[in-house]
């Protein structure tokens, strides 16, 4: 069985290895990449302040 050595993504939920951590949560490199370039219009936008605001409620829990 391979070993998984990767962070899960607050956004995708999927395991990886290159991204940023915010406030100790882990934001994958492709999606960080995605969100820069998602417009305010875009339906994805919501989506992606919807998962970022879990990093919000977890700093006042």
């Amino acid at each position: 069985m391979e070993q998984q050595t990767g962070q899960a993504c607050i956004i995708c939920g999927q395991e990886k290895e290159e991204g940023i951590v915010i406030v100790s949560h882990f934001i994958c490199e492709d999606c960080e990449s995605e969100m820069v370039r998602t417009e305010a219009e875009d339906v994805k936008y919501d989506f992606f302040i919807s998962r970022m605001k879990k990093i919000n409620l977890r700093m006042h829990a």
